[in-house]
């Protein structure tokens, strides 16, 4: 038996606002076929996924500071590998 929309699946809120006539304009323009809630959806995964790729970028400068590239190991160092691997 399938499962009724209202007892399984993702919950659902629903959302009313108010937006700027051509900034909705030229979403819906850039989304013929698509419902303003699926629009919608979009945006905010866009913005979810701009803000963790912010997050990792900002993972990436901390873990650089803390270790930068000329910094030695146990293999040398990656400034000067790069280097090498560059010029040759």
């Amino acid at each position: 038996m399938a499962c009724p929309w209202h007892t399984c699946g993702m919950a659902k809120q629903r959302v009313s606002t108010t937006v700027d006539e051509d900034l909705l304009a030229r979403a819906r323009g850039l989304n013929p076929s698509g419902t303003d809630a699926s629009m919608m959806e979009q945006a905010l995964l866009a913005l979810i996924e701009r803000h963790r790729r912010a997050e990792i970028d900002d993972s990436y400068r901390e873990a650089w500071a803390e270790h930068p590239a000329d910094e030695p190991d146990e293999w040398g160092d990656l400034a000067s590998f790069t280097e090498a691997v560059s010029s040759g």
